[in-house]
């Protein structure tokens, strides 16, 4: 009988755990974790998690992103304080950290030159552990804050940057996701009632209130607070949203507010789009080549796929059909999953 095994994906506004039983996803948890307010944040989500357990004994595997937040002056003092903040709250138990193409190291075995390699890997445990299942296709993660597109061929990753500003560069890396992100990111203008308009450049709105307006945003996802802090229903979802052009809103104009809505979700689609096109244009993948669809945003993915007359295959495809005893699945938090798998390669 296999060793049971917890992959963690330390984020900086929500921290999300994989677990695996026998070779077996048998659940996957996201709790919030608003690292930038203090390590305290992380103590109470890993505890969280943990106590939802059945009290086994588990070897732990980490990657994070987490350490890119304000808390810290720095990356690698990030990464540095995390790792030591998991030990802490991990006594007892057997520990690797993801170090991307250095693999899975204890903390003990962490110098200084580490940092960097373990600092916002977790793309690479995800589309790693993607190649190696399918060979050849282009592995896409759209989550609540960001887009990760990698091109895999031969069972490896072609990536062409590793730190967030390398892949920002090379647009392996966009910025943009489906719960955190602001609308004025997004776009700048919009279609109303037939119109082309300005949008104000406030935090009036996020793309939650996008998805909840269109009714594409799972409750299960959406951890984080709204913009101007009020309730996450599609009638506060959609003031919000006219707040954005100066509007007041009025119920019985929900109808105007859902096109708006899905014209700013065409925006961002497009804006992904060109990233995977950007990625295609690089290598000439097989026309029967997926894209494979990871992170809470992944319907976007689909419709993509679509778009670009490809396959789609849903990451969570890539493992054995099994009972998950929670809400989220293995695509849902794609980089758990995965360096939890990763830990015995």
């Amino acid at each position: 009988m296999q060793t049971n095994i917890i992959g963690w994906d330390i984020g900086g506004a929500h921290v999300k755990a994989a677990v695996i039983a026998d070779g077996e996803i048998v659940a996957v948890y996201q709790q919030p974790c608003p690292l930038w307010k203090g390590l305290d944040q992380l103590t109470q989500a890993v505890n969280a998690i943990m106590q939802k357990l059945d009290g086994s004994h588990y070897r732990h595997a980490v990657t994070m992103t987490g350490e890119l937040v304000d808390l810290f002056d720095n990356r690698d003092e990030g990464v540095k304080q995390i790792v030591q903040a998991m030990t802490k709250l991990l006594p007892g138990t057997e520990i690797l950290i993801f170090a991307g193409q250095h693999g899975l190291l204890k903390p003990a075995q962490i110098e200084d030159w580490h940092y960097p390699l373990i600092a916002s890997a977790n793309w690479l445990a995800s589309a790693s552990f993607a190649a190696q299942k399918v060979g050849d296709a282009l592995f896409v993660d759209c989550g609540s804050t960001t887009t990760d597109i990698l091109l895999l061929n031969g069972g490896k990753v072609l990536a062409e940057g590793y730190t967030d500003y390398q892949r920002l560069i090379s647009e392996e890396l966009i910025y943009t996701g489906i719960v955190r992100t602001a609308v004025m990111a997004v776009a700048q203008t919009a279609q109303d009632q037939g119109k082309k308009i300005g949008l104000m450049a406030e935090y009036f709105a996020t793309m939650a209130d996008v998805y909840r307006v269109t009714g594409e945003l799972n409750e299960a996802y959406d951890q984080t607070d709204s913009a101007d802090g009020a309730e996450k229903t599609q009638l506060a979802s959609a003031r919000r949203l006219s707040r954005m052009i100066g509007c007041d809103f009025y119920p019985d104009e929900l109808p105007r507010w859902r096109q708006f809505a899905k014209n700013i979700r065409t925006q961002q689609l497009q804006q992904i789009q060109r990233g995977c096109e950007a990625r295609l244009s690089r290598h000439n993948l097989p026309a029967n080549s997926p894209l494979i669809g990871a992170g809470v945003g992944r319907f976007l993915i689909k419709q993509i796929a679509l778009n670009l007359a490809r396959p789609y295959l849903d990451f969570s495809a890539l493992f054995p059909t099994t009972a998950i005893h929670s809400e989220l699945t293995a695509a849902d938090c794609a980089p758990a999953v995965a360096v939890a798998y990763l830990i015995d390669k």
